[in-house]
């Protein structure tokens, strides 16, 4: 200001506090906006896995082989498994902690015929609890290895059975309440093959790992030596890897000598969908799901499982030609968050076919397979609503002593199953194969109308049931019905159902056993 009070031309009137404020203000909002679209993009654009063109397929593929068994004289049939722990090299000079059957990784193919009584002695060497599931398999409550029949550690169990169901592809893997997920991805799983005269006598291809080829197809993240186990920010599905490997083996292929090749696809991994299909887009032939063949084989260029699901198909292949099993981006409607952080996007090469020179002659595919058994749904004596959310089904986390659903044996029922939890989800029901009746009130596509024990429930989705508990009874023992994908199923995702004679309650579950060395 100059001496005569006026203000002076090089003076600037000062900015009020309330507007330096504002300012201060809109610039620290501005600049935190900013790193947060920029971890934003950063995640968004790093979330998406692709392997395509990016896999050598340099290791020939491990095929699981066949189990040892023995037939006692009264004609049952007995296995020996081993849960272990050891080290597996996938990366040649890279020893890797795993856990197995009877080996360090996985375990070997188990495999009976319809009207076989299988007797399953199972040993637990791992430093703690676990135990083994037939997933798929039709058998008593008591024998199922759910979260009630655990084995200790040091500890046996020997579950029996009689085979009362059609040739199908199923598995075994453990189910510990809580602690699914890691067991599984340490190794933990196996096929079960069933056979019948029914499709022997089909012209199927059917020399097991000749033209008849094991695909357990898993995904994994390696930390240095070990497997990752950990989550990534924002993926609510569960774990999600950067790679898959087949049978345990990383960048395999199998060698093909026959015209057509049968595939028993399984999605043993523990939250991610694959839609496989062939790099060249040919078509193929499914000719058989979770619990059996179809009535007739469907043909198809995508086929989508979940995990838990399982799918036979049948491939021709030319003299000489080289063929890539991929999985491509997931087209199942999900919303934007879900199909990037859910693995909707990502895509991979997961094994490669090498056809010989020379090919054997393969007979054609018959154009009918098996007649369906499964319920219709026309006429259920009950009908039940299950919601699947991440808190719980029906609202309602696992609770060990509580029972959920009580079923009448030999009566057929329809479940609705809803999801509107805003992630995609899948449905398990042990014990049993339901026939799916509608999704979205329209009939399902062909690869999802033969026998089902598992199926995919994406967000905004409603799919009608049809299925029968044919027992044995047992009040006291449950069965579990639960989400599959094993994350949500660890955090309570799932529920109980017991099996009870015409007018016969049901009984608190009893506690599984703490200790003992040998149980039936």
């Amino acid at each position: 200001m100059s001496k005569n009070g006026n203000i002076g031309t090089g003076d600037k009137p000062r900015m009020p506090r309330w507007k330096r404020a504002l300012l201060i203000l809109g610039s620290l909002v501005t600049g935190f906006a900013l790193v947060i679209g920029g971890l934003f993009t950063w995640l968004y654009t790093g979330a998406e896995v692709s392997t395509v063109g990016a896999v050598d397929f340099h290791n020939a593929l491990a095929v699981p082989p066949l189990a040892a068994s023995t037939v006692e004289a009264d004609g049952t049939r007995v296995f020996d498994l081993r849960m272990q722990a050891g080290e597996t090299e996938f990366t040649p000079g890279t020893r890797t902690p795993t856990w197995g059957f009877n080996g360090s990784h996985l375990g070997p193919t188990l495999r009976a015929a319809k009207g076989e009584k299988v007797r399953v002695k199972v040993a637990n060497t791992l430093p703690e609890e676990s135990t083994v599931h037939w997933h798929g398999m039709h058998l008593p409550a008591a024998m199922d290895g759910g979260p009630h029949q655990m084995v200790p550690a040091g500890g046996s169990r020997a579950p029996e059975w009689t085979v009362e169901q059609p040739a199908a592809t199923l598995w075994y893997h453990p189910h510990p309440h809580g602690a699914t997920e890691t067991h599984v991805q340490r190794g933990l799983a196996g096929l079960f093959l069933l056979d019948d005269a029914e499709s022997a006598a089909l012209p199927l291809p059917k020399t097991y790992g000749i033209d008849d080829i094991p695909v357990i197809v898993q995904d994994v993240t390696f930390d240095g030596a070990k497997l990752d186990h950990g989550h990534k920010l924002m993926r609510n599905v569960g774990f999600l890897g950067d790679r898959t490997m087949v049978n345990g083996t990383l960048d395999p292929y199998a060698t093909v000598q026959d015209e057509l090749v049968r595939l028993r696809l399984l999605n043993a991994s523990t939250a991610r969908v694959y839609t496989f299909g062939f790099d060249d887009g040919r078509a193929f032939r499914q000719i058989a799901s979770d619990g059996g063949l179809l009535e007739a084989p469907h043909t198809t260029s995508r086929l989508r499982l979940s995990p838990g699901e399982r799918a036979e198909i049948v491939i021709r292949m030319q003299p000489g030609e080289r063929r890539i099993l991929r999985s491509y981006p997931l087209d199942a409607g999900l919303d934007f968050w879900n199909q990037r952080f859910g693995g909707g996007d990502d895509s991979f090469d997961v094994m490669q076919l090498r056809a010989a020179p020379t090919l054997r002659p393969s007979a054609e595919l018959p154009g009918a397979l098996v007649a369906s058994a499964l319920p219709t749904g026309e006429d259920p004596s009950r009908s039940r609503f299950f919601e699947l959310r991440m808190s719980g089904i029906n609202g309602r986390k696992m609770d060990m002593s509580r029972v959920d659903e009580t079923v009448t044996r030999g009566t057929a029922e329809t479940w609705t199953l809803r999801n509107d939890d805003g992630m995609p989800h899948n449905f398990h029901v042990h014990d049993v194969q339901f026939r799916i009746l509608d999704i979205n009130g329209a009939a399902p596509p062909p690869p999802l109308r033969g026998p089902k024990d598992t199926v995919f429930v994406p967000s905004g989705s409603t799919v009608r049931i049809a299925l029968r508990f044919d027992g044995p009874a047992d009040p006291d023992t449950p069965y579990m019905y639960h989400c599959h994908l094993l994350y949500h199923e660890d955090k309570g995702m799932m529920g109980q159902i017991v099996v009870v004679d015409p007018g016969r309650p049901a009984a608190a579950p009893k506690p599984p056993p703490t200790s003992g060395s040998h149980q039936h």
